[in-house]
C-alpha cells in the first residue's frame, strides 16, 4: 500500500477535479449540441470529481485485493458524499446543481440508485486501472516541481472558488429579491383588478390559469393603469380621493419594483451569468419559476440582446 504525501494527494486531487471537467464538459456539450463549461467554479476544474476520486481511492485501501468489497466501497462512500454535497449547496444557495428527482429510486432528488450503481463500477475502475499509471508518474517527477505547481494551482483554485462562491451567493440574494417582487406584483395586479372592476359592472375578473412571469406581470400591470387612467377619466365621480391615492401610491411601488427587474442583465455579471449557463440542469424548489426566468435573461445574454 502506496503511502502519498500531503502534497501528493492535493496535486491528485486537482489533477481529477480536471479530468471530471473534460468528462462532464465534453458529454454535456455533446447532449446540448453547444460547447458547455460545466462546474461551480469558472476555471476548468469540478471539485466534486475531485473529492469522488479521492474518496473512491481512501476507501478503497483496505480491500485492495478485494474487488467486490471496492465496488460497495465506492457505492457507499461516493453516495455518501454526494448527499452530503447536493444538500449543503441547496442549503447555501438554493440551487441544486443536480437533481434526480426524474430517476426512479431516487432520495430527495440529491442521489439515486443508478447513479449509485456507476459511482461503485467508478470506483474499481479508478483503483485499478486509472490512478495506478497516473500514481506511478506522479512518484516519478520530482518532489520540488509537484511542490510548486500544487502550490500554484492551489492560489489559482482558492481564487476561483471564493469568486465562485460569492457568485452564487449573489444569485440566491438576486432569486430572492425576484421572487419577493414578483409576489408584491401579483398582490397588485390582484387589487388593480379589484379597483378597475369596482362600479365597472361590464369588468369581468378573468381566473389565472398559470403562474406568469415578471415581464408577463409587468405588462399586464401597465395595461391596467392605462385603463384605470381611462376609466377614472369618464367615470370621476365614481372613483373618490381615497381610490385616486391608492392608484398613485401602487404607481409608485410599481416603478420601484420594476427598475431592478429591468436592470437584472446588468446584475447578472460574467461569474453569475457563466454559472447559469454552465449549469443548464439547475433547479430550485424555492425559486423555481424565477430561476428559469433568470436562465432566459442570461442566455439572452449569449445573443447580445
Amino acid at each position: 500500500m502506496i503511502h502519498y504525501k500531503a502534497f501528493q494527494w492535493l496535486f491528485f486531487f486537482y489533477m481529477y477535479c480536471f479530468f471530471g471537467w473534460c468528462f462532464e464538459s465534453a458529454w454535456v456539450s455533446f447532449k446540448s449540441r453547444k460547447w458547455v463549461n460545466r462546474g461551480f467554479m469558472r476555471g476548468p476544474f469540478l471539485p466534486l470529481y475531485g473529492s469522488g476520486a479521492i474518496m473512491m481511492l481512501v476507501v478503497s485501501m483496505p480491500f485492495q485485493d478485494n474487488v467486490l468489497l471496492t465496488y460497495f466501497a465506492g457505492v457507499v462512500g461516493a453516495t455518501v458524499l454526494e448527499y452530503i454535497t447536493g444538500v449543503t449547496m441547496e442549503a447555501l444557495f438554493k440551487v441544486r446543481y443536480w437533481d434526480y428527482s426524474n430517476r426512479p429510486f431516487n432520495f430527495r432528488g440529491h442521489i439515486c440508485l443508478t447513479s449509485s450503481i456507476a459511482w461503485g463500477f467508478l470506483t474499481i475502475l479508478m483503483t485499478r486501472v486509472v490512478h495506478r499509471p497516473i500514481s506511478d508518474f506522479i512518484l516519478s517527477l520530482p518532489g520540488r516541481a509537484v511542490v510548486y505547481v500544487t502550490a500554484l494551482v492551489t492560489i489559482y483554485m482558492v481564487m476561483d472558488f471564493t469568486l465562485s462562491f460569492k457568485a452564487a451567493l449573489d444569485l440566491r440574494d438576486i432569486l430572492a429579491k425576484m421572487q419577493r417582487i414578483k409576489e408584491e406584483m401579483e398582490r397588485m395586479s390582484r387589487r388593480l383588478d379589484v379597483i378597475i372592476a369596482f362600479n365597472n359592472e361590464e369588468k369581468e375578473q378573468k381566473k389565472q390559469e398559470r403562474e406568469l412571469s415578471l415581464s408577463e406581470l409587468s405588462m399586464g400591470i401597465k395595461q391596467r393603469f392605462a385603463s384605470l387612467k381611462e376609466i377614472i377619466q369618464l367615470k370621476p365621480a365614481e372613483y373618490g380621493e381615497n381610490i385616486r391615492e391608492e392608484v398613485a401610491e401602487l404607481r409608485g411601488k410599481f416603478s420601484h419594483y420594476l427598475d431592478p427587474q429591468e436592470n437584472y442583465k446588468e446584475i447578472l455579471d460574467f461569474y453569475k451569468r457563466d454559472m447559469i449557463r454552465n449549469n443548464p440542469g439547475m433547479v430550485s424548489r424555492t425559486f423555481k419559476n424565477v430561476l428559469e426566468e433568470l436562465k432566459n435573461i442570461a442566455g439572452r445574454g449569449d445573443r447580445g440582446g
